[in-house]
């Protein structure tokens, strides 16, 4: 595997950068294929500048797709690329249902006239939909709540079937929610952080009562390197990703102002999001048993990282976050 090209869609991302930084550390030949919107920052990158090839390119983009694929012939694809935003996709989906679907599509013909060997597409566990109790495995039925959910379910989908039809070499890997440093503040966690050290209020849907399971990025990234370098290679294979952490949003919340020491009175509920799925939860023990992964980095670890990225590079954070507040005002103006 470490003579493979690995083409990394998204790879400029919070958990593709991840997945690049681990990547050309363990000696692959990586070309990164991103965008660039503005989830998307090549300062992630910084440690491996200079040790990979860079495409600012639409996925949904026929003709440059093509054009790179023919170009470096990569081995092996993971597919990151995706909009991700579950309340910009309640506003408008239109831009889900092209990149996640479409440009998922135009990356499997791609894929399929260089013959790759491998292709990694990353899911959700959010295509299950909400589990009051009990776990997900790979085999349970998909139940997405929102359109972000359900253009990754429609994708997710999308692979499998060219698994079936075309014996494409596709696997498919569904991590729970990601947290750690660079991840955009527009998610849960960083919005927290950042508005705790401001001193802002810290909004939380509806009693803050939802559950979810936290994986730390790095976790992720490496789950996802042990599912590519799998030898056999079991084509139409699905893989679990989680941490067996689950917690409250509303204990989360209280647990970044602690370590912050920051009161309790700056939690403020708002009204609760449509749709709004109660509890994720997954059953991640055919990764653990059939590739030996585990998580290592646990969530009091985890999330004091976290907090001390953010707080180091604040810049970084007040930027992106005055360019989200400058987005919402023209949204809500329309």
């Amino acid at each position: 595997m470490k003579k493979n090209k690995i083409l990394v869609t998204g790879g400029a991302g919070f958990i593709g950068s991840e997945f690049v930084n681990q990547a050309v550390d363990e000696g692959y030949k990586i070309i990164v294929v991103d965008k660039l919107t503005y989830a998307g920052d090549m300062e992630r990158l910084r440690e491996v500048d200079g040790k990979f090839e860079f495409h600012k390119t639409d996925i949904c983009s026929v003709k440059k797709i093509r054009e790179i694929f023919k170009q470096h012939k990569p081995d092996v694809v993971v597919h990151f690329a995706a909009e991700t935003h579950v309340d910009r996709s309640i506003l408008g989906s239109t831009q889900f249902i092209r990149t996640n679907i479409m440009g998922t599509q135009n990356l499997l013909d791609a894929a399929r006239e260089i013959n790759v060997k491998r292709f990694i597409y990353i899911s959700t566990d959010e295509v299950y939909g909400e589990i009051e109790k009990g776990q997900f495995l790979e085999a349970s039925p998909f139940n997405p709540s929102s359109p972000y959910s359900a253009s990754k379910a429609a994708a997710d989908l999308l692979v499998k079937s060219y698994v079936r039809t075309f014996d494409f070499p596709g696997i498919i890997v569904r991590p729970s929610n990601n947290y750690g440093p660079w991840q955009y503040p527009e998610k849960f966690i960083p919005v927290i952080i950042y508005k705790a050290l401001n001193n802002e209020k810290i909004p939380i849907y509806g009693k803050g009562l939802n559950v979810r399971e936290w994986l730390y990025v790095s976790d992720c990234a490496s789950a996802i390197l042990t599912v590519m370098k799998i030898f056999p290679f079991k084509i139409g294979e699905a893989y679990n990703v989680g941490s067996g952490f689950e917690k409250r949003n509303i204990d989360i919340v209280k647990t970044v102002l602690d370590v912050l020491k920051k009161p309790h009175s700056l939690i403020e509920f708002v009204k609760d999001r449509p749709g709004h799925d109660y509890r994720y939860s997954l059953d991640f023990s055919k990764i653990q048993m059939e590739l030996n992964w585990n998580p290592v980095v646990k969530f009091e670890e985890g999330i004091r990282k976290t907090i001390d990225k953010y707080t180091e590079n604040f810049d970084w954070l007040e930027n992106k976050v005055t360019y989200l507040r400058n987005y919402w005002k023209r949204v809500y103006k329309k």
